[in-house]
């Protein structure tokens, strides 16, 4: 198998990489609420498409390690962390000042299990860094992390805990095997440094705020840009004191279609890889870029949104895929099992296997579906205009940024005998088909996210007793939350500045809700 380590030379899409893959069979009974367009329940669908496709056998499947307090304390604030630990729909009410301190209530509301939530998908993305660092896989997934909107002292878009946060300080401890460089007879030892690319609609304004101010991480955010949440990712946003011009902002207008969108993201990422030389890659793949999404106006297909997974594939760097936003639930299983197969470097066929959840995907049963013939209001001249000023950002940059060698920090330490607890962990190949079915789910109180509001008609009879509790819309004001760069604050790691915000964000109605996970 080709590993591929840190080398950015172009590899054949076939080639197999070796995959984790984390999957919680508990996290499709988690409940935003009636009527929220959130609903957990699209990674369960995930993973019975994973589970037909016959995916699961390709990889090695994990139940993710639930994340600790002071895991998440690696960037939250404690008392926010303090905060998600106690809060329950039954305490809410007399907690009016935490409430609004910390951004909770709206768009992020008080559901049963919500602790346990943040702790099991932030516990997918840290242990798929965990096990990148180790050399474990070549690719690791968490099909339920990707929640790029979190700050440090707030929740915001959906979003409580910022696990992509969490997963690049993860990264960062590890020193970028044998790049030596010698100056004046001085050994200097170039450190990791981790890109962050987000293809979610929305702007991945709480990855770029944390590390706005340092050279160790660069992101790169493709995203809907004007009246739109959370307001943030102008072209001009581009990093502070010894991060400046390491946050790429590429804003978009509707109706992108696939061919207009990779005339920026290859030509962009492909120089990124080229100057910035990352040793590990985290692409937050957000499904609401797709056409036809509930909160989106773009028209990506499938095979369009998974050429960028595919291109990123293709440098062999390690590589942590994550989700994200996506509320036409069909259509987010539809794109994450796709792109499990390209990280695989396994072509599926279209004609959809029959499983738990097939009536959604009628009437033609299919995995992919046409975009629409929506405008693209993107012309060419600003694309083309926007594509130039970010190429010029880039070659600003001399060589890849490098600091004096440093002791690693330890490892994330998750409650593992040793190495054999992976054989524990992983599933047997026939209980990956029916774990729904097996676990009990972690608390009887807990309503089962089943039917998409478009699909209750057809589905009323065999699942009557879940359909009284959707909604068709959600009229709630997205939460408008803008970086605020003349109060940041700051905490190191090893010389890394991680900014955060803190303070009441604005709102802003625009008769729709533009908010995501």
């Amino acid at each position: 198998m080709e590993t591929g380590g840190n080398s950015l030379s172009s590899g054949p899409d076939g080639v197999k990489r070796k995959v984790f893959y984390f999957y919680d069979p508990e996290v499709g009974n988690y409940y935003y609420g009636q009527g929220h367009p959130m609903k957990p329940h699209r990674i369960r669908m995930t993973h019975a498409l994973l589970a037909h496709y016959g995916l699961l056998r390709d990889m090695q499947v994990l139940k993710p390690i639930p994340a600790r307090d002071k895991d998440l304390c690696r960037f939250h604030a404690d008392d926010y962390v303090s905060f998600l630990r106690g809060i329950t729909p039954e305490t809410q009410q007399d907690q009016a000042r935490q409430l609004k301190r910390f951004n909770v209530g709206e768009d992020c509301p008080v559901f049963d299990g919500l602790y346990s939530y943040c702790q099991t998908y932030a516990g997918g993305s840290v242990g798929g860094a965990v096990k990148l660092n180790h050399g474990n896989c070549d690719i690791a997934i968490n099909w339920a992390g990707g929640l790029h909107h979190a700050k440090k002292c707030e929740a915001s878009g959906f979003c409580y805990v910022n696990d992509i946060v969490l997963a690049i300080l993860e990264l960062l401890k590890v020193h970028e095997v044998g790049v030596m460089e010698y100056y004046s007879f001085i050994c200097v030892h170039v450190l990791q440094r981790v890109l962050y690319v987000d293809i979610d609609i929305h702007h991945g304004d709480g990855v770029e705020e944390a590390f706005y101010a340092t050279d160790r991480v660069m992101t790169v955010s493709f995203h809907k840009f004007g009246d739109y949440f959370p307001g943030t990712g102008d072209v001009r946003d581009i990093g502070h004191a010894s991060g400046k011009y390491y946050s790429l902002n590429v804003p978009l207008d509707d109706g992108i279609e696939d061919e207009s969108y990779q005339s920026l993201f290859k030509p962009i990422m492909g120089k990124v890889m080229e100057v910035y030389r990352p040793g590990a890659v985290i692409l937050q793949c957000g499904a609401d870029s797709l056409s036809g999404d509930r909160l989106g106006c773009f028209n990506l297909s499938i095979k369009g949104h998974a050429e960028c997974v595919r291109y990123m594939r293709s440098f062999n760097v390690p590589l942590l895929l994550l989700g994200g936003g996506g509320y036409t639930i069909r259509n987010v299983a539809r794109c994450w099992c796709y792109e499990t197969g390209v990280a695989l470097g396994t072509e599926l066929e279209d004609k959809m296997p029959q499983h738990e959840y097939y009536e959604y995907f009628g009437p033609d049963y299919t995995l992919h579906v046409a975009p629409s013939n929506m405008e693209n209001k993107n012309s060419r001249q600003v694309l083309d205009d926007i594509k130039a000023k970010l190429l010029d950002n880039l070659s600003k940059l001399q060589h890849a940024p490098s600091v004096p060698f440093q002791e690693r920090p330890p490892d994330t330490e998750f409650p593992e005998a040793d190495e054999d607890q992976d054989a524990i962990e992983r599933w047997e190949r026939k209980d990956d088909m029916d774990v729904d079915d097996e676990r009990k789910p972690f608390s009887g109180r807990v309503k089962r996210e089943i039917l998409e509001p478009e699909h209750i008609d057809a589905a009323a009879a065999r699942e009557g007793e879940h359909a009284k509790n959707m909604d068709t819309t959600f009229t709630e004001t997205a939460s408008l939350k803008l970086y605020q760069a003349s109060n940041p604050i700051s905490v190191s790691m090893d010389g890394l500045h991680i900014n955060s915000e803190q303070g009441n964000s604005s709102k802003q109605s625009d008769g729709r809700t533009d908010m995501d996970s």
